[in-house]
């Protein structure tokens, strides 16, 4: 295909389609629906493969541009781009969604609610979410920000486990308030933006000091929550605690990088002067957050809240990378956001399949589970590795991006945050102590499940994320060529420079 296909609009429509095929489907046969939701995510990921070949490195900022009228009185199309951000998002979500609809076989078989109309929900899920990383319209990112809480907001309520409606009703509330925050924003940039949602053009506006900075945080605090950065971070535990183990993957590993991906895409090239004078603010915030989940983290009982919080630790991490404003720490930033989709997805895959076999997230009804399913132990405990960003997996290669980026241009920062890696040692290793190590608990010998290793399917699942965690963890700079370019644009939007090598540093290098 050449790029001259309109890859973004497809990408976006397919899943959608899908979705309504699916949830039209009889309620006797979902295992016609199951097969029909797998093929048509898989093909989905080819498209997205074709895209990658296609995309041009190097090449213009923003690639496979589409743009056609939706409401001209007000300045709105549905107008499709990606840079080399969104494109490895794009990627990350293609890759996903087919693991979670195999990972997520047979997690509504026991639910009163319709088989179809819960991969129709992950169907719809994805076309939302590929819409959020694919347009260049504020006004339809907007649309797409919001309508993506719906899909996920049914697959929490109706087909999550204990306090599931509570849960969903918080997820939802939070991203709204955030939303409307956002709403304001986007209103007052059309006004001060000559009527226009177009980004490109958005990028070229001048506007007063006062009101770029309210702009600013009205997307800010929108994204903040998404993500979630501390103090906005409460909801995440409760929904991805009740949420089914493939939805929590999802939610954590590719929704909440919305709200990254948008101050990168958004924050930082609108209002350039805002986000300068927001960053120390911006940095804190993120430095707490690496701290404070990671503690938090280390108390959890529950398998799911321990992975959520962990995830609030991890967008520490990410907001350190983009708010040190130097490439290094913007790759890092990006990268990280794949490797945690790829990480963290993992973990709660399978953390989802031990929870299925002994019908409890509670760390105290496991230990010494490693004796009887060890194959499923030992993909805990790499995903767990992983996790915690053991050198030879892909986080590893992320957060030390970050880190020496940081360290570059703010060295309290970057030497706080470093702690964030000692704590997170504990939290992962301590929880695969206390769940398949030690001596076994009787009551698991009990559980029919508890008999049953990693079945093909699950194997399937899990195969695909461990190899691209080694390779991206040896190997980044296929993800890092792609990157790099949309990073440096970022950065030159801000008008921030590398700073140069110190002498000492030079002199080495000569050496």
């Amino acid at each position: 295909m050449s790029a001259d296909f309109p890859f973004l609009s497809v990408l976006t429509a397919a899943p959608l389609v899908g979705a309504l095929v699916v949830a039209l489907m009889p309620r006797s046969r979902p295992e016609l629906a199951k097969r029909v939701a797998l093929g048509w995510s898989l093909a989905v990921l080819v498209l997205a493969v074709f895209m990658w070949v296609s995309f041009e490195v190097g090449g213009d900022r923003l690639q496979f541009r589409e743009s056609y009228a939706w409401i001209p009185n007000w300045g709105v199309n549905f107008t499709f781009a990606a840079d080399g951000i969104a494109l490895v998002m794009l990627a990350l979500i293609a890759l996903l969604v087919p693991l979670v609809i195999l990972a997520s076989w047979h997690d509504a078989d026991k639910s009163k609610r319709s088989v179809p109309v819960y991969f129709a929900l992950l169907l719809l899920l994805e076309c939302t979410m590929i819409g959020v990383f694919a347009a260049a319209d504020v006004f339809l990112f907007y649309v797409f920000f919001e309508v993506m809480l719906v899909p996920m907001y049914f697959l929490i309520g109706s087909f999550g486990g204990h306090q599931r409606q509570y849960a969903a009703v918080k997820f939802f509330l939070y991203s709204l308030v955030g939303g409307l925050f956002m709403l304001a924003a986007v209103i007052g940039l059309w006004v001060v933006g000559g009527r226009t949602f177009d980004w490109e053009s958005l990028t070229q506006i001048d506007m007063t000091t006062g009101t770029e900075r309210w702009l600013f945080l009205g997307f800010f605090i929108a994204f903040a929550i998404k993500a979630p950065f501390f103090p906005f971070h409460t909801w995440l535990p409760d929904a991805g605690g009740a949420a089914p183990a493939g939805s929590a993957a999802l939610l954590v590993g590719v929704m909440d990088k919305v709200g990254t991906f948008g101050i990168l895409r958004y924050c930082l090239p609108l209002f350039p002067e805002a986000s300068k004078w927001f960053a120390p603010y911006a940095l804190t915030l993120a430095v707490i957050g690496i701290i404070y989940a990671a503690l938090l983290a280390i108390g959890q009982n529950d398998l799911k809240r321990l992975v959520s919080y962990t995830s609030i630790a991890h967008f520490g991490f990410i907001g350190v990378g983009i708010f040190a404003f130097t490439t290094q720490a913007g790759t890092g930033a990006v990268l990280y956001m794949v490797n945690h989709g790829l990480a963290t997805g993992l973990l709660f895959l399978v953390v989802g399949m031990l929870v299925a076999r002994r019908g409890s997230a509670l760390v105290s009804d496991f230990g010494g589970a490693g004796k009887l399913v060890p194959v499923l132990a030992g993909v805990l405990f790499f995903a767990g590795l992983a996790s915690l960003a053991l050198p030879g997996t892909a986080p590893f290669v992320s957060e030390f991006l970050v880190l020496i980026g940081t360290f570059t241009v703010n060295k309290p920062v970057a030497i706080i945050a470093t702690a964030g890696i000692i704590l997170a040692a504990a939290y992962v290793l301590w929880m695969v102590q206390r769940t398949t190590q030690g001596t076994l608990n009787p009551a698991l010998s009990g559980v029919e499940g508890m008999r049953r290793d990693l079945n093909l399917r699950e194997k399937v699942v899990v195969t695909p994320l461990i190899l691209l965690l080694l390779l991206l963890g040896f190997y980044p700079k296929p993800v890092t060529d792609v990157i790099n370019p949309a990073i440096q644009a970022t950065m030159q939007d801000v008008g921030k420079t590398d700073p140069a090598p110190t002498v000492a540093t030079v002199q080495e290098a000569g050496r």
